[in-house]
């Protein structure tokens, strides 16, 4: 079986991730891999039919995985602004950048992480959109960090980025220094916890729980996770995706 949990698995927190998941793996009193596969293909680790945990985004959600992988919980991250078990894109600029509001990067640079990304495409476009504003170019870097960095050194002029990723950055990366937040999102449901049609979703969610409760406190503010959040098909479903996709 394959286990995962790749969202924010910076090299920074592996120790912790690796207890995490340790954690886990003893909560759910269950046959289940002993290492985190941290391979780069998350795709051919969310739809392997021997999936026991892994972590995805909204949009491969609604847009690939519905019907195919089975939800087991929304971890929550106790973010400023948001709901339990939600998240969403802050949208930032240069520090020097004159833009006041987000309806001021009309037709600019946008740099994003990859186009099937709920906080570093879909959401930030929508919330453009909203304010009837639209990107020009988009770069597609690969990752939020990326994208944090080429706004930083003038390759685009701005980016979305996950709001707990924008901590993590924060807390890690020198180019934030060099940054700004302009505007933030609306909260959407965060990115959740998946296993394969073969699993026991429902068990395994409670494991997730236990494992979260049995944390040392210093792993739980590391890893900026409180505990987990039931949140239902339907709501990651309603999250608007824009046009062209």
């Amino acid at each position: 079986m394959i286990a995962s949990l790749p969202m924010y698995d910076r090299p920074e927190l592996v120790a912790e991730t690796d207890r995490y998941w340790a954690a886990i793996r003893a909560a759910a009193g269950t046959e289940s891999p002993a290492k985190l596969d941290r391979r780069a293909d998350l795709w051919a680790v969310w739809t392997a039919p021997d999936l026991f945990l892994s972590q995805t985004c909204g949009l491969p959600y609604r847009s690939r995985l519905h019907g195919k992988v089975r939800l087991v919980a929304t971890p929550d991250y106790g973010l400023e602004g948001c709901p339990p078990g939600f998240y969403r894109s802050v949208i930032v600029v240069r520090a020097d950048d004159p833009a006041h509001v987000v309806a001021d990067l009309h037709h600019k640079r946008m740099a994003i992480n990859d186009e099937m990304s709920q906080s570093g495409w879909a959401g930030p476009v929508h919330h453009m959109r909203q304010a009837r504003a639209a990107p020009g170019t988009t770069i597609i870097t690969g990752g939020h960090a990326a994208s944090a960095l080429a706004v930083a050194e003038g390759k685009a002029d701005f980016a979305g980025i996950d709001a707990l990723t924008w901590e993590f950055l924060c807390r890690f990366d020198t180019a934030t220094e060099r940054l700004r937040v302009l505007d933030a999102t609306d909260p959407t449901p965060a990115l959740p916890y998946i296993t394969s049609l073969a699993q026991d979703a429902d068990a395994l969610g409670d494991a997730v729980a236990s494992a979260i409760d049995s944390l040392s406190d210093a792993d739980r503010r590391a890893l900026h996770i409180q505990g987990v959040v039931r949140i239902p098909s339907r709501t990651y479903l309603a999250v608007p995706t824009p046009p062209n996709q």
